[in-house]
Order: C-alpha cells, then structure tokens, then sequence
C-alpha cells in the first residue's frame, strides 16, 4: 500500500488536464448496447477505468487501452453479470445495469462499492428500470433484471437530495432500446450526462432535451459503433484551482472548460483570486496573499460540486476568518474534517454543516486518506503546510487523478510515492 510524502510547496507552471472519469465510465458500459466497435478518446489511466475494463470483459467485451484510447468491440453475448469482486470497488459499475438489460434482455449486478461518503442508495435506478417494464429483485447482494421489451414511459427521477447522475444514466441508455417515447423528469444537468447523451447519438440514439432537467428518448431497434472523445475532467480542473488557492501559486489549468467551472470560479474569486479565461480552454488563476473565508454551499450542477466539497475545505482551513460549507448532496460526507484537525485546522461538524475557522498556518501530520476526494483535500493542505505531511491509503486518489504527483512534481511540488 503506498502512501505521499508532502513538504510545503511554492508551485508555477502549468498543468494539463485529463480526461473526466465521471463521463468515461457511463460512456464505457454504454458501449454494451452494441455489438459493434466503438472508440473512445482522451480516456485517463486510472484504477476505476481499468476494473470497468474487466467488468465489460467478463461481460463479452474484447478491449485494447493503449495512449488514451479504449477500442471496444464484443467478442461474446451470453454473459449477463458483473460479480460483486469487480462492482464492490466502483460504484458507477451500476451502470451497466441498463443496458445490458436493454441489449441482453436480463442482467445480474452486484450492489455497488466505492468511497465511504455516506449513504448512496439505487432506489431511484430500480424505480427507472420498473417503470421502463424491467421485472426486478435484490437478493444475495445483486440486483437481477429481465424484461423482454422494455416501453417507454415518462418517469421522474427526482430524489431527497436532488437528481440522481449515475441513475439518469442508467435510464437513458435503457431507454434508447425502449418501445416508444421515455421521457426522464428531473433529470441530472451534468456535462458527463450530456457526453454521453452525445455518444449514445453517434451510436444512433434518439435523444433530446439533454442538460436540461427533461430528457426526451424515442427508442429504436438498434445501436451502432462510433467514435468519441471524452470531455475534461471539471473536477480534476477545480482540484488545481485548489492547488493553487492553498500553497498561494499562480497556474495555469490547461484543456480545462471554463463553462463547466462557473460555479468553482466563482467561490475561488470570493475567495480573493483574479482568473482569467483564454480562447484555448485555459484558467489562468492568481490567488490572493490572504484568502478571505466564503460560505459554499453543494448543490446539483450547476452548483458548486460536492466532489471538490473537501479540496476547498481545506483551503478555507487557512482563510482569514470563519466559513461555512453546507453539504446537501451527501450530508455525511466529511470523513476528511478530523484529519485535517489532525493538521491543525479548527472545523467543527454538525449534521450537514461544517464551520472552518481558518489558521494561519497548518502542521504536517500522518494523516489517513479515507475516500477519492478527501485523498485530494489531504494532498493540498499538505502541499500548503508546515512540516512533514504523510498522507496513507493513497489507492484512493488512483481511482479518480490520472497521475497527480507527476504532474504536482512539475510545477514544483515536493511530493513523493513511497510503500
């Protein structure tokens, strides 16, 4: 098990950014409603993206990964389950939930793993798919599937905290080899849902309304291969918006969509920094000598997202004066307040709420990464301490930033991979 050796850091350069996991994975098991070839680009080398891979192996998928590119075609069509030892470390595995139930009429998927950020049910999956006409059962730790014609229907998807992302996924790739026309309710506005609505297009899907809260799906017989290239990661992008905020360094972010950063751009400049937008899809940010403290409050996009909840957190852990961070996508995602305690932050948790009171200075400490965004938020406070900082567990991090300390390494950052 590795872990980061972090010393205090004054960065500059700039970075380029990968491309998104959170539209890679939904793209990739989409590639089951075909049995042609499809190729997928700017895929980024991460740990989530290779057990995908095996998944839709073990489902029939012939793949090759090589320079960024996925080239997926189906070598067998009989297997329908994707077993608990694959799905239990990734929870988007869900997704191939819907089309192989499209495509292969049954499908049998172990209820998901992944970051321990509180509960994430996939109640709002099962009840798209029931409705669609799919007949379900959860028994023995899988979700079983059969239908054979799924039919289209209009279904709201809207759930306690908001939509549902992976389960507005799941609906629309069932629903593109649905009978008749689905419309999806409340649907996520998410720019990985509208990449994917692009691939399922290029494949030969009917689809309107996508980005919006009301997505339109007129189903048709079948599928084809296609081609895509997979947009760039917002938070990876916003995580170096982080970077930059807590060692007080001016980057560049480039191959980032400033559009998908409105919200993240928004609060940085709260926070104190100048930031400019170029016509090549580059940030320029410069922070502030001081940062002022801001309330953040997470919200569906395009609000602020609560993947990069824990990055900002631990900026605000030095800003000059008290915030608030309101955590209304998982309320108990904060696992990474008590180690930043351990670093000398003053934040106290109630409920969804977290009251930063910012210091000066943070302490290095060794410090217990504990899911894929908390690893982050450790790294950067880390980067911006005095002392030592060890951060353990870093598997997590793997899952979600295609190389992070080579590219921190060359703006400068002291940070090593040890066992």
């Amino acid at each position: 098990m590795d872990k980061f050796v972090i010393h205090k850091s004054s960065l500059k350069g700039s970075v380029e950014i990968s491309g998104s996991k959170n539209a890679a994975l939904p793209i990739i098991a989409a590639t089951l409603l075909t049995d042609e070839e499809c190729k997928i680009h700017n895929v980024p080398c991460l740990s989530d993206i290779k057990i995908m891979i095996k998944i839709l192996e073990v489902l029939g998928k012939e793949i090759n990964f090589e320079k960024n590119t996925l080239v997926i075609k189906t070598k067998k069509k009989k297997n329908y389950t994707a077993p608990y030892r694959l799905v239990k470390t990734m929870r988007a595995s869900f997704c191939c939930l819907g089309p192989l139930l499209a495509k292969r009429k049954k499908a049998k998927v172990s209820l998901p793993g992944g970051c321990i950020i509180g509960t994430r049910p996939v109640d709002l999956h099962i009840k798209g798919l029931e409705e669609l006409g799919a007949q379900i059962r959860v028994e023995n730790g899988y979700c079983e599937a059969k239908a054979k014609n799924l039919k289209g229907k209009r279904i709201y998807l809207g759930g306690p905290f908001g939509s549902s992302v992976l389960a507005t996924a799941n609906i629309l790739m069932a629903a593109t080899l649905a009978e008749g026309e689905t419309f999806i309710e409340y649907a996520a506005c998410e720019p990985e849902i509208e990449n994917l609505a692009l691939f399922l297009k290029k494949m030969g899907a009917n689809i309107e309304g996508e980005a919006t809260p009301l997505i339109k799906v007129k189903g048709v017989k079948t599928l084809g291969g296609c081609e895509l290239e997979i947009i760039p990661d917002r938070i990876e992008a916003g995580t170096f918006i982080a970077v930059s905020l807590a060692t007080n360094s001016p980057l560049e972010i480039k191959k980032a969509n400033p559009d998908y950063l409105t919200s993240v751009m928004e609060a940085a400049k709260k926070m104190g920094a100048s930031i400019d937008v170029s016509k090549e899809s580059s940030i320029f940010i410069k922070p502030p000598r001081n940062l002022n403290p801001v309330n953040i409050t997470t919200l569906p996009y395009p609000g602020f997202p609560t993947d990069l909840q824990a990055q900002f957190m631990a900026c605000l852990s030095k800003a000059a004066g008290v915030s608030l961070i309101t955590e209304k996508i998982y309320p108990d995602r904060f696992m990474h307040v008590a180690e930043l305690n351990r670093m000398g932050a003053l934040i106290q948790r109630t409920g969804p709420y977290a009251i930063v009171e910012g210091r000066q200075n943070l302490y290095g400490a060794e410090v217990m990464a504990s899911d894929l965004r908390a690893s982050a938020a450790l790294v950067i406070a880390g980067l911006g301490a005095e002392r030592k900082t060890q951060v353990l567990r870093v598997y997590h991090i793997d899952r979600g930033y295609d190389r992070i300390e080579e590219k921190l390494k060359k703006l400068g950052a002291k940070i090593k991979r040890e066992k």
